[in-house]
């Protein structure tokens, strides 16, 4: 545990790429403490002008610390905070082109739709004509033309978010921040609102960044999110990098459903062994470092099952627990000596054994491809405490 006034490690992302696109957002050494609590660690971050980029993570993780410190709100410990060149760092929140959508819509309950919007263009001296006109654009471009002088009460959830956006938009700013808009909205509307988000986002060009602690809603909507994690950012990547090739257990457990096993490597490419002694595959490039303690990670819709005599080599023994019909799926749980907690397997469609042979407590046999499991070897920085705080 480290004194509450230590220095922190530095944490720099993977940011390999970025230079396929412009830097909207550049934060260099920025961390944030609040007293003896670091709620950000230092790191480093490029967010590529005109991306919709997602901070995903648990609550307290530092994303919401991260969205405020871009936006102004609050100001940083250490570090610098580029927007589009400029560094903003120094620079109060109305001084940044930078607008902010929240949870909360902060609609004026007395202005009509149209005002509400066209209210930002007023503070800012703009031309009566020209607000009108630039706040009836915003308006069609979220599909709420028809609704401008109706009063937000007479709108629904969904609708009072888009006009949030749409006053958000009609400053036409660098950048634009959303905190959690979709999380006080049912499942369904917030479903269609991801597409609808994403369209938007797509016509203006408009540099997003977008704060969830819901996965989905990240891998529907991002170009490339950020994992964060204890005021550190974990992994960036597309949504298919992360969820494929994870680099620390936690990005794996977090995002979408994952099976761990314990393993060793003895330096052959291509194998490792089980606690139980079994021999699996692995991709051939998997780290060997044998001096930590890998884990070996496989998703549910990876594992094949089969009978146990016509199971291929290389496949493990195990024994059914719970069959569960979920519609577009059927998730069977097992037991294997080789993991600690029940293997899930996610059967679609035809499988290699029939789903009746599937009740509980029945033999079979688990495979996986070896280019579908990945070893995972904790970096350094997540065997600190968490706690250093």
């Amino acid at each position: 545990m480290t004194e509450a006034g230590a220095a922190a490690p530095r944490v720099t992302a993977d940011v390999s790429g970025s230079a396929a696109g412009t830097p909207g957002i550049s934060l260099r050494g920025v961390s944030k403490r609040y007293g003896t609590h670091l709620a950000l660690r230092p790191l480093d971050l490029e967010i590529r002008d005109g991306e919709f980029f997602c901070l995903l993570g648990p609550s307290g993780c530092g994303k919401t610390t991260t969205l405020n410190l871009i936006g102004g709100f609050v100001a940083p410990t250490s570090g610098e905070i580029w927007i589009q060149g400029g560094r903003v760092d120094r620079q109060p929140p109305h001084r940044r082109n930078v607008n902010t959508v929240f949870q909360s819509y902060a609609l004026f309950p007395h202005m009509t739709v149209l005002d509400n919007v066209a209210f930002g263009l007023k503070m800012g001296r703009v031309p009566r004509a020209e607000s009108r006109k630039r706040a009836n654009e915003a308006l069609e471009l979220v599909g709420l033309e028809e609704f401008s002088l109706r009063l937000p009460a007479q709108l629904s959830g969904g609708q009072q978010q888009r006009v949030a956006v749409a006053r958000a938009l009609v400053r036409r700013p660098a950048v634009l921040l959303l905190d959690e808009p979709l999380g006080a909205l049912d499942l369904k509307l917030r479903k269609r609102l991801q597409v609808e988000l994403s369209q938007i986002h797509r016509e203006v060009g408009t540099t997003f960044v977008y704060v969830t602690h819901d996965q989905e809603e990240a891998m529907a909507m991002a170009d490339r999110t950020a994992v964060m994690d204890a005021g550190r950012i974990e992994q960036v990547g597309t949504p298919a990098e992360i969820y494929n090739r994870p680099t620390s257990r936690f990005v794996a457990d977090f995002i979408g459903e994952s099976n761990f096993f314990g393993i060793s490597l003895d330096g052959q490419p291509g194998v490792a062994t089980l606690s139980d002694g079994s021999k699996v595959g692995v991709p051939s490039d998997s780290p060997r470092d044998t001096s930590s303690m890998p884990t070996l990670m496989v998703r549910p819709e990876s594992i094949h099952l089969f009978a146990p005599d016509e199971a291929p080599e290389g496949a493990i023994s195990a024994r059914t627990v719970q069959k569960s019909f979920l519609g577009s799926y059927t998730r069977v749980a097992v037991r294997c000596e080789a993991a600690e907690e029940p293997v899930l397997v996610a059967v679609h469609g035809r499988a290699d054994v029939s789903l009746e042979a599937l009740e509980a407590d029945k033999e079979v046999a688990l495979w996986w491809k070896p280019e579908d499991a990945v070893v995972i070897v904790e970096n350094a920085h997540t065997k600190e405490g968490a706690e250093d705080e």
